[in-house]
């Protein structure tokens, strides 16, 4: 399909240079898709800040739970051989006896995050002792030490499995242990021999001593509020099935041709497009309900699906480690896709979408998350009452603004619920203990207002 266009492409790097900016992201690589085939690919910022070194499209970084994919293939790779069944319980495999409201939690349950159970926190309670960010502590050294982690987790339980979607990261700790009493390999061993041998993802690995080796490799950071950047360590043998790939765009590239092309990889199948298309499908719907015409995102086995993106059906992933960020993003009816790593931990799903809508000719700001986050942007500012007497903030959190305020020695920071972001008059809620009041942002002779109870305040500028 040939290279990204030159304004296509300049529009794509001045908006992730943005963001970049915006989020004190030191470095990025990216590589898109189209016709199956890699048409861009590039590196932006800093391999490593220290050293002045920049990162490249073979720069290696942990994608974090962009590994539940891989994890989710190896499983119906071994279920297509007869050496196991999405139907089996997971006590079969593993000695983990948990039943949620007394019912089996089944493989394909673990698979789509519908085990019942809660998110239990392992993860994020990993990550934090690896990168000394939390004084959170527990001796999980291994996968067998989290089985004694969960041990009592029944109790937490949410639903019955199969009923209800909630994110489990020991989900896939239990699923690495499931392919090795399957296959008779280790976790990491299988995915190297079936999966990345295969895709030829030869720099990709689990191991920390062949990371070492290899002299394109990004520092991973942990970036504070402030902008500061402080160097951390992957999380090397703390998470493995659900969150310790190595990998580099341009080694994942192959990973998503192969899932454009229904598990074929130069002549060779991983897995039948059978299986890979059952990844593909809607398990369970999450929790997130869609604004202002967004779409329904559900889950499949070990990838997202947003039902309605631009016209089309958008599979994708995310994953951080704190130090390190990724996401993947493909529409398979149309043959294009998208990596993006980084060594900060800024969600880069806004980047994936807006390259995934370039990718597609449409204009990405009619995606109602930008349409969303441009609206509300615009609103942000100092503002300042009559002769200057009291001054105001008002900043952007989430999908949601904040007005700050100040009197005496307290700050006060009042919640903006939207209701109407498009109208003459952009609309907000304030909900207090038992009213609602209304907040107005109007435009007058070229300035910006916004009313809140008796207060009226002039937008004077950038914060």
């Amino acid at each position: 399909m040939g290279a990204l266009g030159d304004e296509v492409r300049g529009k794509l790097e001045s908006f992730i240079f943005e963001r970049m900016t915006d989020r004190g992201v030191p470095g990025l690589s990216i590589a898109a898709l189209d016709g199956g085939e890699i048409c861009y690919e590039r590196g932006l910022g800093f391999r490593d800040f220290s050293l002045n070194t920049s990162t490249t499209p073979g720069t290696i970084y942990c994608i974090g739970s962009v590994t539940k994919p891989f994890t989710a293939l190896a499983v119906m790779q071994l279920h297509e051989e007869g050496l196991l069944s999405l139907d089996d319980p997971v006590e079969e495999y593993v000695p983990f006896k948990a039943r949620p409201m007394g019912e089996k939690i089944l493989v394909k349950h673990l698979l789509s995050h519908s085990s019942g159970l809660s998110s239990l926190g392992y993860a994020a309670a990993t990550l934090s002792t690896v990168t000394e960010i939390s004084d959170v502590w527990f001796p999980i050294s291994s996968p067998q030490d989290l089985l004694v982690f969960m041990a009592g987790a029944e109790d937490w339980a949410l639903a019955k499995p199969g009923q209800r979607y909630a994110y489990l990261n020991a989900g896939y700790i239990l699923l690495g242990l499931i392919i090795e009493k399957a296959s008779g390999e280790g976790y990491a061993d299988y995915v190297k021999g079936h999966i990345l041998d295969p895709l030829r993802m030869e720099r990709s690995t689990f191991h920390e001593g062949e990371v070492e080796e290899d002299d394109d490799v990004a520092t991973p950071y942990i970036v504070s509020r402030e902008g500061g950047r402080t160097p951390t360590r992957y999380p090397y043998g703390h998470l493995i099935s659900d969150g310790g790939l190595m990998s580099s765009v341009e080694d994942m590239a192959n990973f998503i041709k192969m899932l454009l092309s229904d598990g074929a990889f130069e002549g060779r199948s991983l897995a039948s497009p059978e299986s890979i298309r059952e990844m593909m499908e809607p398990k369970i719907q999450t929790l997130g309900e869609p604004i202002e015409g967004g779409s329904v995102t559900q889950y499949g086995y070990g990838l997202r699906i947003k039902t309605e993106f631009l016209g089309h059906r958008l599979i994708h992933h995310s994953g951080s480690v704190y130090g390190s960020s990724a996401y993947i993003g493909l529409i398979p009816d149309r043959g294009v896709g998208v990596v993006l790593l980084a060594n900060g931990g800024y969600f880069l799903g806004d980047m994936g979408e807006y390259a995934l809508a370039l990718l597609l000719g449409e204009d990405p700001m009619e995606l109602p998350y930008f349409r969303r986050m441009t609206a509300l942007d615009e609103l942000t500012g100092s503002y300042t009452t009559f002769r200057g007497v009291s001054d105001y903030k008002v900043t952007r959190s989430g999908g949601i603004l904040q007005l700050e305020s100040s009197f005496g020695r307290g700050t006060y920071k009042t919640p903006l619920i939207p209701v109407d972001l498009y109208g003459e008059k952009k609309t907000f809620k304030v909900y207090g203990m038992d009213s609602v009041t209304p907040v107005e942002f109007v435009k007058e002779k070229g300035e910006t207002f916004f009313i809140y109870d008796r207060t009226k305040a002039k937008r004077t500028g950038d914060i």
